[in-house]
Formats: structure tokens, C-alpha cells, sequence
């Protein structure tokens, strides 16, 4: 028996083929393929291009939070009082770039004196790019947006929000609790809106082993802005805000 003989089926007749075995794919196959491929480089110049353009934001803050709360709302007030006060200490305020949550971030890092850097996503709706950035950078995949808002973030303030904002808050909770990530201050806004989830990792995760009790812990519930800030401070105040050694190779391999 030859080497080919010991070959499956399905790989030594196509051997046999030679040539013309590649011939045989279906150019519907071949066009999907090539398509593929760009999309690769295509989302490879995505992080290429925000690496470069982020790379000097530091020390920065990730505010999370609902692109539908109108401005005359209190969470939107509250946003923008929180980013004021986060600028003017020194951070530059990141956020999704868009209305709601997200403007009221923006407007108040830019009316401090810190940079506002919006992380804008392509969506069908929704998602318009609000008027207080100094950095606005799109994407068209959440991923790369989401590497990038962990990539800066020395803190990260979630306000009340839907779908988006939790799966924020989860990447950053998951990324955290299994080390992929260096802990930093991951601040809730709202204590009585998020009283419910919380509840539920509890009474639910941490009782059915699901979690580790101290997995909750990784998570702040401050309503006041000026302990926003004072949280964040008080987590560096030892170590500096550069990242160690060891989290910079975390980041790095993120």
C-alpha cells in the first residue's frame, strides 16, 4: 500500500485531481471566500487605526449608559456632572459617542479640560454621533469598539441602560474576574435601578455557585458624582495611574 492509498477517500481523490481540484471550486465559493479575507483586513485596520489614534489617552474613563434618556433627564444630568467633574480632575471621559447617556458624557469632559473621545458604532438606527468630541472615532464591529474601551480605561462608570450597557458591563465584569483584564474601579450610578441585577447575582449566582461571593465585589454602587471621582483616586492613590508591568502585558494579550 502507498502513502495516498492510506489517505481518506474525500482528501486523495481531490490529490488526485492536481490542478483541477481547485478548479472545482464553486465561484460563488471562491467570491465568499475572497470577501472573507478583506473583511480580516478590514477589521485589522480598524484596531490599527484606533490604537494609533488613542494612544496618548491616559489616564481615561469609560462611561457606559442608554442612548434613548432625553437631556432633560436626571440620568443625563448626572452624566454630565460626573464627566465635568472626571475632566477637570485630569481624565479624559470616553464614551460610545452617541445620544443620551453617551452625549451627556461626551458634553461634560468637553466643557472640562480633559479630552472627550467618542467610540461611535455604524448601526440602522439609533446611533448618531453627538457634537462634543474632540476624538470621534467609528467602527463598524462592536468587538474592536469594546477592545478599545477596556484598552484606556483606567475606571469604568456604567449609568442605567439597557442591552448594551449590560453587555458592556459583563465584558468588563468577565474580563476583570478572569484576569484578562487588570482590576481597576468598576462603578455602578443609580443604586436603585441596579438594586435588581444585583439582587440577582446574590440571590441566584453567588447561591448556586455560579460565582464567587467576591465576584460582587468587583462591582461599586455610588449615586454622589464627587465620590465617583474620589473612588476612582482613592484606587490609585498607592500604585499611580500608568498600569504595572504585568497589566500592560495583560493588555497587550487582551
Amino acid at each position: 500500500m502507498n502513502e495516498k492509498d492510506k489517505l481518506p477517500k474525500s482528501v486523495s481523490k481531490s490529490l488526485g485531481k492536481g490542478a483541477k481540484g481547485l478548479e472545482a471550486v464553486p465561484p460563488q465559493q471562491a467570491s465568499t471566500s475572497a470577501r472573507e479575507a478583506w473583511r480580516v483586513f478590514g477589521i485589522m485596520a480598524e484596531f490599527v487605526e484606533a490604537t494609533e489614534r488613542l494612544a496618548t489617552v491616559r489616564p481615561a474613563v469609560s462611561i457606559f449608559g442608554s442612548a434613548r434618556i432625553t437631556r432633560d433627564s436626571h440620568y443625563y444630568q448626572l452624566t454630565e456632572k460626573i464627566a465635568r467633574l472626571l475632566s477637570d480632575a485630569g481624565f479624559s471621559v470616553v464614551s460610545g459617542g452617541g445620544p443620551g447617556v453617551m452625549e451627556a458624557a461626551n458634553k461634560g469632559a468637553f466643557e472640562g479640560k480633559s479630552m472627550s473621545i467618542g467610540l461611535n458604532i455604524q448601526l440602522p438606527h439609533e446611533q448618531k454621533a453627538n457634537h462634543y468630541q474632540d476624538i470621534s472615532q467609528s467602527f463598524r464591529h462592536f468587538f474592536a469598539r469594546k477592545y478599545m474601551f477596556v484598552k484606556v480605561a483606567a475606571a469604568y462608570v456604567v449609568m442605567p441602560g439597557g442591552f448594551g450597557t449590560l453587555d458592556e458591563l459583563l465584558e468588563a465584569l468577565t474580563l476583570i474576574q478572569t484576569g484578562k483584564s487588570p482590576r481597576i474601579p468598576l462603578i455602578l450610578v443609580g443604586s436603585e435601578f441596579w438594586a435588581g441585577i444585583l439582587g440577582w447575582f446574590r440571590e441566584r449566582l453567588v447561591a448556586e455557585n455560579m460565582i464567587n461571593p467576591e465576584d460582587v465585589d468587583l462591582l461599586q454602587v455610588i449615586d454622589d458624582p464627587e465620590g465617583v471621582v474620589a473612588a476612582i483616586f482613592d484606587h490609585y492613590e498607592a500604585r499611580g495611574f500608568g498600569p504595572l508591568p504585568e497589566e500592560h502585558e495583560l493588555l497587550l494579550n487582551l
